[in-house]
């Protein structure tokens, strides 16, 4: 799994035995592989933009597909691992634009999303089968493509008798709602607005050689700017009915400096601007979570469970949830969205099209 925060990939090897909701899933290995400079720079190049090079498009679909290779080559044999071992990879791949049809709104089009890191390549330079593009399938049944975390959420968390809400906050936060009935037509899966993505960006804008705000620590020294925060709150995005999807298209550095010139904010300091935007993550998620529910067991994974300041102005706003952390149910909340995709693909393989209504990925050969 990589995500729009563009830090590294997650590489889960997980043990599955049986599909569905009789799933069995051990996870064996997780590692997160850092991505160099290089690579992110070049993703970057064409990452959530509307006008890129096409050529650099072109070439970066096999090339990250291949760096992809590499790492899990690597891992396997520092895990001690022959490739023959291995039945299958889950690719996600490397999302470089998403574009659902309430954000491009161009009527005669239909919602749209990209990954690249083509799945071919990464089949034949590993020998190992490889089930990708998970997304597309969603979209062509109806769905924005994301979020997708629904159906491992469903496998892994789902109790008769307990309301749980699953919660992820990567780049763009997501929740999935299960009800305690276990009916599959009370259950939602919706983005909630930004997670990490513009605030990852504006650490990196204001202090070079940063890549997010560590501990917390900036924006611990800042104070909340309401002006701001009202301003940032202030989009169609939020007044839309769940479930819905938004991506980093939206949320950038370019909103905040619309919303900062909007409250004429634009001279407040990093620190409260950075004391600002954490908040407006919280309350946003808390937002669309209580306009679900009113009570439920809270289940947060993903790297904005690592931002202290993030978890307590999640505390504070739903003082009702009881909160925990994937970890408290045997599931490393990095590991999440990597084991998400395990599943997802064991899903396609096992042709079992009940739990999810279609069965999602297309699947590569080695040869």
């Amino acid at each position: 799994m990589s995500g729009t925060s563009l830090d590294g990939l997650d590489v889960a090897l997980c043990s599955i035995e049986g599909y569905g909701l009789d799933t069995k899933l051990e996870l064996v290995q997780f590692e997160t592989v850092y991505y160099k400079t290089d690579f992110k720079n070049e993703i970057k190049s064409i990452f959530s933009k509307k006008n890129i090079d096409l050529e650099k498009l072109c070439l970066l679909n096999s090339w990250v597909a291949k760096q992809h290779a590499n790492i899990v080559n690597a891992l396997l044999k520092k895990w001690n691992l022959l490739n023959e071992e291995v039945d299958l990879i889950a690719s996600h791949g490397q999302t470089i634009y998403h574009a659902p049809k309430s954000l491009h709104r161009q009527e005669k089009f239909g919602n749209a999303t990209l990954q690249i890191g083509d799945g071919d390549h990464l089949a034949v330079a590993t020998r190992i089968i490889t089930i990708s593009d998970f997304r597309q399938k969603h979209i062509a049944a109806g769905g924005e493509g994301a979020p997708l975390a629904v159906y491992g959420d469903i496998i892994l968390f789902s109790k008769k008798g307990e309301d749980r809400v699953l919660l992820n906050i990567g780049g763009i936060a997501n929740f999935t709602y299960l009800p305690a009935s276990q009916d599959a037509a009370e259950i939602i899966c919706t983005d909630t607005g930004p997670g990490n993505t513009i605030m990852d960006n504006y650490i990196q804008q204001q202090f070079p050689g940063k890549y997010f705000d560590e501990n917390a620590a900036i924006a611990f020294q800042g104070k909340i700017n309401t002006a701001l925060l009202n301003t940032l709150k202030d989009d169609v995005f939020f007044r839309r009915p769940l479930p819905k999807t938004t991506g980093p298209e939206l949320f950038n550095l370019d909103y905040l400096l619309q919303k900062k010139i909007e409250s004429k904010t634009e001279d407040i300091s990093a620190e409260d601007t950075m004391a600002t935007l954490n908040r407006f993550t919280a309350e946003t998620i808390s937002t669309a979570i209580k306009y679900t529910i009113g009570n439920a067991t809270l289940i947060i994974s993903g790297g904005g469970v690592h931002n202290c300041l993030l978890i307590k102005n999640i505390i504070e706003l739903l003082p009702k949830f009881t909160i925990a952390t994937a970890k408290d149910f045997g599931i490393d909340p990095d590991a999440k969205e990597a084991i998400l995709f395990a599943l997802l693909a064991n899903e396609t393989v096992c042709a079992h099209v009940k739990l999810s209504g279609v069965s999602l990925g297309k699947i590569s050969f080695p040869s």
